[in-house]
């Protein structure tokens, strides 16, 4: 019973190959295509040639599970028939647009998933969902996953790709106290004492409390998403870091508020204003546009010498944005969007210090001769200094808190000073390890750099002078007090070169 159980499972089809005998056994469930396969095999021939079957009177045999058994004293005639080169072409075009078709198909499905994701977080958030709402969400969700595995079997394609990273991210949503909340609008305030996450918190505060989360429609979870992508793109560098955004992001948010700059500004302004400053130096490699150049790096030859590093931050920060669940902006018309990203670009570019005097001399001209906040051309001038200031701002704040970033900075420095002179590249002396110190690298940029730019701007905001300037005059005093006793500490004739070097520290993004 089992044998003839057995038999009825199989066929065994004899074969005559060009006058060699062979034959073919195969299940009563194989696909013609199987079959097809088979019979190549058996032919010797590849699946770039069709085979077909003759039987003894020279009619054609169907290629199927169904077709007739034979014996191997009749065999079935193979007919091999040679493909052109168009025909193989075509083939091979047509499992192209095959594979296209699949791809497209799951395309498809991922904007589908999406856009369903983007409303259930929408309900979530706006609407403030029942207990048993949530579970339906939850629901919703499963079923979404269920149809991305699904698209994996039905077109045969590896869908980690297309993971979307929904997931809200996981840090919490921290109380924050009246204390904190009014601390963080001031100058003075100690970014060292905050961890990463709560980091995240402040910035996401800061556009709800300016009402920029209201002005632009933005998704709450897709301000915590972009946030933590943001951060995600930040290196670990000594000085250019994830801590450096936020202290930057910081400080102006406080001159937002300590100029009252919403009451000049729209909130067009303001929006690219903080924005930019979040994402000023995304994906910093930690070696300086002066580097970039000498050394002919990808960057420096995608953008011609041009600011590559600034280009790249640019880049990096709308890359992020290409992502829907990662665009804070994806709710505001195209126009406006086109507005923002113009903003931003030009401020961003404005960080490179290579046009620090053609910037400040420009916006102090239009200070001299009247500054009109009405005009687009003053006002982008002003917006370009505001970031400047805001970029290169550590000194105006206590001597404890700024100190520190004068060691990240030295360390960034060397690392790159280092790498120079192993590469044989040009090494700038405010860089060197071996020449330069805290205080002839500070007292230069404070002196030449700081001081005239804030000043330029507390000529337009009176409020400057007291809380930015006089700090800053602080600092400098400090670091010359340091330098008088380092003086006295070392050989006469290494003192002599200080004040050149005071001049060239001028430092460098």
């Amino acid at each position: 019973m089992g044998n003839g159980a057995s038999h009825d499972m199989s066929k065994t089809i004899y074969l005559d190959v060009k006058g060699k005998p062979q034959k073919i056994v195969f299940s009563s469930h194989c696909s013609s295509r199987d079959i097809q396969e088979l019979l190549q095999s058996a032919a010797g021939t590849g699946r770039w040639r069709t085979v077909t079957l003759q039987d003894g009177t020279g009619a054609l045999v169907s290629i199927s599970s169904t077709m007739p058994v034979n014996t191997q004293s009749n065999p079935y005639k193979v007919i091999i028939q040679e493909r052109g080169e168009d025909d193989v072409i075509q083939s091979i075009m047509a499992q192209v647009a095959e594979q296209f078709n699949k791809a497209f198909k799951v395309t498809e499905l991922k904007e589908e998933v999406s856009r369903r994701l983007t409303a259930v977080e929408k309900r979530v958030e706006v609407e403030g969902l029942k207990a048993v709402e949530i579970e339906k969400c939850k629901l919703e969700l499963t079923n979404i996953k269920d149809q991305i595995l699904a698209a994996k079997n039905a077109y045969g394609m590896d869908v980690k790709k297309l993971n979307l990273k929904r997931d809200v991210p996981k840090y919490p949503k921290y109380t924050l106290s009246q204390e904190t909340i009014d601390y963080l609008k001031k100058p003075t305030f100690d970014i060292w004492h905050w961890e990463s996450n709560e980091m995240l918190s402040l910035l996401e505060h800061m556009y709800h409390e300016l009402g920029l989360v209201q002005e632009f429609n933005m998704n709450p979870i897709v301000l915590k998403r972009w946030l933590l992508c943001v951060q995600e793109n930040y290196r670990n560098n000594p000085f250019h870091n994830f801590r450096h955004c936020f202290c930057v992001s910081q400080m102006m948010y406080g001159m937002i508020n300590l100029c009252n700059l919403q009451s000049k500004m729209a909130p067009l302004d303001i929006v690219i204003l903080l924005t930019a400053c979040i994402c000023h130096d995304l994906d910093h490699p930690g070696y300086n546009n002066t580097y970039q150049i000498n050394a002919r790096t990808d960057l420096a030859v995608r953008y011609n010498d041009i600011s590559p590093l600034e280009n790249h931050h640019c880049a990096v920060a709308f890359q992020v944005m290409t992502q829907p669940e990662c665009n804070i902006f994806s709710n505001v018309d195209a126009d406006l969007f086109k507005r923002i990203r113009q903003g931003m670009i030009m401020l961003i570019l404005a960080t490179d210090m290579a046009r620090h005097s053609e910037i400040v001399d420009s916006f102090k001209t239009k200070v001299e001769n009247g500054f009109n906040f009405s005009n687009e051309d003053h006002l982008n001038s002003l917006k370009m200094v505001l970031i400047k200031c805001c970029d290169i701002s550590n000194e105006v704040r206590p001597m404890a808190i700024s100190e520190p970033w004068v060691d990240c900075l030295l360390e960034e420095y060397f690392m790159q000073s280092d790498r120079e002179k192993s590469e044989g590249l040009p090494v700038a002396p405010f860089m060197d390890r071996d020449k330069v110190t805290k205080p002839t690298a500070q007292i230069g940029f404070i002196k030449f750099v700081l001081i005239p730019m804030f000043e330029a701007v507390a000529k337009l905001f009176s409020e400057i002078d007291v809380v930015m300037v006089n700090p800053l005059r602080d600092a400098q005093e400090h670091y010359e007090e340091m330098k008088l006793k380092d003086d006295q500490d070392q050989p006469a004739e290494t003192s002599r070169n200080q004040t050149k070097k005071e001049q060239l520290s001028v430092k460098e993004k």
